[in-house]
């Protein structure tokens, strides 16, 4: 192991929407880590522009959709060929949608487990090929609480991000003994433009959540961003398979 365990010299990082909210606090802290390269991907290209920008021109971008699955061998190789060997995926990119269960089309939750999980898959199996050849890598799969609660009106959402932490486990012995560890990451209620409108609409919502919150406070990005850190580098040589909830205590809170 390094003398620097927690450090990221050397390697390469592909973290897919890392151009806002949770993904691009990752990029941030996968460079003061010191990362060596990373690429973000996300559909807008002006946004992934100025999060280049933002990370002082350490990173590159590629413009992609990962709901065109036919799309992600191709960008896999694309990177690869480009850039070097992926060490390190963070499969972030994500949607959600607040409706009544009964109100929910086929095609809405459809599209749901499309983006959240069947590219999520796709993704990992084809980085997964490379890494698994080179007997080393981490992948990081951004879920969410709603994998581990029953949240009203998220039903699509829920599916999803439970799939996906079965499919952490699944990956997880699939590719462990080859050098390739997978791991997972249920960022609990964390600060952001779009949580402070929410809770801020809902007082009660807020009071509830922070009453089982044993540290009785929201997370930040940064909070995210450093359990990620931690899971992508040597320090975790030893640990696959796991979900990290990032949350203040409060999936155990009362």
């Amino acid at each position: 192991m390094s003398n620097q365990p927690f450090h990221l010299s050397g390697k390469l990082a592909l973290i897919t929407g890392g151009g806002t909210g949770l993904g691009f606090g990752i990029a941030k802290a996968f460079l003061e880590a010191g990362l060596e390269k990373l690429v973000i991907t996300g559909r807008r290209e002006q946004v992934l522009k100025d999060a280049c920008v933002q990370l002082s021109g350490r990173a590159e971008y590629i413009v992609n959709d990962i709901t065109d699955t036919e799309s992600l061998p191709g960008l896999i190789e694309d990177i690869e060929t480009r850039f070097g060997p992926i060490d390190i995926l963070v499969n972030n990119a994500g949607i959600n949608q607040k409706k009544k269960t009964l109100e929910v089309s086929d095609s809405e939750f459809d599209k749901i487990i499309q983006t959240n999980l069947n590219s999520l898959f796709v993704l990992s199996r084809e980085t997964g090929k490379k890494m698994v050849g080179r007997e080393r890598g981490s992948i990081i799969n951004i879920i969410s609480m709603a994998a581990m609660y029953g949240i009203p009106h998220v039903a699509a959402y829920t599916a999803s991000k439970t799939g996906v932490l079965g499919l952490t486990r699944a990956l997880a012995v699939d590719f462990s003994p080859y050098g390739v560890r997978v791991n997972a990451i249920a960022p609990g209620f964390i600060e952001s433009p779009m949580h402070a409108k929410a809770f801020n609409a809902d007082p009660d919502r807020k009071r509830r959540v922070l009453e089982r919150t044993p540290m009785q406070r929201f997370g930040t990005p940064g909070d995210v961003a450093l359990a990620a850190v931690y899971l992508a580098s040597d320090a975790s040589t030893f640990v696959t398979g796991i979900n990290l909830p990032v949350d203040g205590g409060n999936s155990i809170g009362f």
